[in-house]
């Protein structure tokens, strides 16, 4: 993959001579001693993906890393980062903009042992108390169908998975991939078979740059047609992950 790096598109990029990506926890963790930010999940597919779009443009890619996903979506909006891997959520849309979905996965619920949570729909229900992390994709889904059921909200998913564990919530609604993670940490635990939404990633950029949303949007296309994405994915053992289908569009 090669694109001019003279495109005017890209222009203050090659003069900034790197590309900053901005990760949020979970997507994440940082090495204590180096700080070396390594991806985690989405994050670990965002980071292939932009060492590739550095690639393609001719500049270095540097990795950032946030705490939350407000804080990542400020500093695309201040400027002080280049991109992030974010779901296409239409509360975002409104902020930033969005390439084409570039790959998805589901949301469902992790419960502990002998709940009576069998299904999404058990969750559903008045006095079930849903541990979830504010303003994180799987939250803003789950906020548009939960009708009766409580939401217990924290910054962090590992207070969020403290909440469960420690009997103050019923369940923990995130990304199938990362409850897998914590079920390991909590005996008798499920991650449910079913799921209750669908998280769309795209790369996101300040509102308003149409030029850099072109390039970035034609890197995507060409990323997916030479299978980048999908080994990235394999090579990350993301469970649950899809490439999304060549041409498809925010929806």
């Amino acid at each position: 993959m090669n694109c001019a790096p003279s495109d005017p598109r890209v222009a203050d990029l090659v003069h900034a001579g790197k590309i900053r990506a901005a990760l949020f926890l979970p997507q994440y963790t940082q090495d204590s001693v180096t700080s070396e930010v390594r991806g985690l999940g989405t994050g670990f597919v965002g980071i292939a993906i932009t060492r590739e779009l550095a690639a393609w443009i001719g500049i270095e890619a540097e990795i950032v890393g946030y705490p939350t996903p407000a804080a990542v979506v400020e500093c695309l909006k201040t400027g002080a980062c280049d991109i992030a891997f974010l779901g296409i959520e239409l509360s975002r849309v409104a902020e930033l903009d969005f390439s084409l979905p570039i790959f998805q996965f589901d949301y469902t619920f992790l419960v502990p042992a002998r709940s009576v949570i069998h299904s999404a729909a058990d969750a559903d229900r008045s006095g079930v108390r849903i541990a979830v992390v504010r303003n994180h994709a799987s939250t803003l889904a789950l906020s548009r169908v939960v009708k009766q059921a409580e939401l217990v909200g924290s910054e962090l998913p590992n207070a969020a998975f403290a909440l469960l564990r420690g009997g103050d919530a019923d369940a923990l609604a995130f990304p199938r991939d990362v409850l897998l993670d914590f079920s390991a940490k909590l005996p008798g635990s499920q991650v449910l078979e079913d799921r209750y939404g669908i998280n769309r990633v795209g790369i996101a950029i300040r509102k308003g740059q149409t030029g850099r949303l072109s390039y970035v949007n034609a890197f995507v296309e060409e990323a997916k047609a030479s299978g980048m994405i999908e080994r990235a994915i394999e090579r990350g053992g993301l469970r649950g992950f899809r490439v999304e289908p060549h041409g498809s569009a925010i929806s």
